[in-house]
């Protein structure tokens, strides 16, 4: 009998603590721990959208890196990230502008600025960029150079990383032919003619006749003549100069002679896997890929150098060859982009970013890192900036088709290169159509 009681008691205290948790009912008297310890409910996240203008394969990993360690320190932001192919992007943008579907944040060349400013997509950022604690870290003369992109004289891209057109050789080969790195244009074409072994599969140079040749042509155009004005003293546009046909005659005569066939569609992609493959002595482009070239050969095989000297004796580069961040006007997060923005360009992160893909920094700070002194290419860089002969050529990037006009020539060089035109009327009709942007941009400046 004794045990049936207590098995009934237990059945009763089980029934009861059921209806408890059923009804949610607490004896009077005890205590409710969810009123004593509220359950806090974790922060809502602010959604913004990426798009990384460059997606190559490492850049996009050291980008996820990146936004890690920013949604650690952000845990109330999470960046959704989009990779667009470099070739590809711009026109990306431009749909997204028709559509209607812009994202948040965007890698931003330089020479877009004027043209998305144009279409009236980009916030200005001085508002952030005035109150923000890196504001002096930047290269003055950077700030100053985006700014003169635009009518208004506004910030609309702020900047982490510039570049320099450079010459990459393999100095392991260099050392064997008894050659020293050529620092005119003359030692420039012996040196291809001297290291070319077609019967080998080598070849002297790697020749940019697809996406991307238009830019690579004009900015060896400019270190040849040493030009620093984009306009001659009358207003016409420089780039049918004698000195440049010359140039264009020689520059693009290499092809078949002294590089591979193929060399007519290359774009980055290719000219990198001819010379890191070992088929190429040497490739024109910028500080910006010696993370690939790092990656497929060691130290002693290859090297940087500026493009040679012009015919003056001087360093002629792009100026404002600056790559940065923008935001679109139509984002509904303004805050948590430009906290994004401002991340990626923080000393911090410029420098971790510059190190792994071997451009310069735009921060002050960084820019005195031993890491910065001690690469190769960029003491290259260094020195002929110091050398007291150095120099910028202003392209018109104010224009708003300026990267249009560029990048359209890459079709007449594929033409110049098979033979179907020559030098003179493709460097003319470039000009040309530069010298009618320019008074078309002009006449509208005027007008305002």
């Amino acid at each position: 009998m004794r045990r049936r009681v207590k098995a009934g008691w237990y059945v009763s205290l089980l029934v009861f603590c059921a209806l408890l948790l059923t009804t949610g009912c607490l004896p009077s008297g005890l205590p409710d721990e969810s009123i004593n310890n509220p359950v806090v409910p974790p922060p809502e996240k602010t959604t913004i959208v990426f798009w990384n203008e460059n997606a190559a394969a490492d850049r996009t990993a050291y980008y996820q890196t990146l936004i890690a360690q920013f949604e650690r320190e952000n845990p109330d932001i999470h960046v959704e990230y989009v990779g667009l192919p470099k070739k590809a992007a711009r026109l990306k943008i431009n749909t997204a502008i028709a559509t209607n579907g812009l994202p948040d944040v965007c890698g931003m060349q330089s020479a877009w600025i004027a043209e998305f400013c144009h279409q009236d997509v980009l916030l200005d950022l001085d508002p952030w960029f005035q109150q923000w604690a890196g504001r002096d870290d930047l290269l003055p003369e950077v700030i100053a150079a985006n700014r003169r992109m635009t009518e208004d004289g506004g910030l609309y891209q702020l900047p982490n990383t510039m570049s320099m057109e450079t010459l990459w050789y393999r100095a392991d080969w260099f050392r064997d032919a008894g050659l020293e790195p050529p620092t005119t244009w003359d030692a420039f074409f012996a040196a291809v003619e001297q290291l070319n072994d077609p019967a080998q599969q080598r070849y002297g140079f790697t020749l940019r006749g697809g996406d991307g040749a238009g830019l690579q042509l004009l900015r060896a155009m400019f270190a040849y003549s040493g030009y620093t004005s984009f306009f001659d003293e009358n207003g016409r546009c420089r780039i049918d100069d004698p000195v440049h046909v010359a140039f264009v005659k020689r520059y693009l005569g290499l092809y078949r002679r002294c590089t591979a066939t193929g060399d007519i569609t290359n774009g980055y992609q290719e000219m990198v896997e001819e010379f890191d493959g070992g088929r190429a002595a040497l490739m024109q482009h910028n500080i910006g890929s010696y993370g690939s070239h790092a990656k497929a050969l060691t130290e002693t095989q290859f090297a940087g150098a500026m493009l040679p000297q012009s015919r003056l004796g001087t360093y002629v580069q792009e100026a404002a060859n600056v790559d940065g961040y923008s935001i679109f006007k139509g984002t509904a997060h303004p805050e948590a982009a430009w906290r994004f923005v401002s991340f990626l360009c923080s000393a911090h992160s410029q420098s971790w970013w510059n190190e792994r893909i071997g451009q310069m920094p735009v921060s002050q700070q960084v820019m005195q890192e031993r890491w910065v002194g001690q690469r190769q290419h960029l003491q290259a860089v260094r020195a002929a900036m110091d050398s007291g002969r150095f120099h910028f050529y202003a392209a018109p990037m104010y224009l708003p088709g300026y990267r249009q006009i560029v990048d359209g020539a890459d079709s007449y060089i594929e033409q110049v290169m098979l033979g179907n035109l020559s030098v003179e009327q493709f460097l003319h009709g470039w000009a040309e159509r530069f010298n009618r942007a320019e008074q078309q941009y002009r006449q509208t400046k005027n007008s305002h």
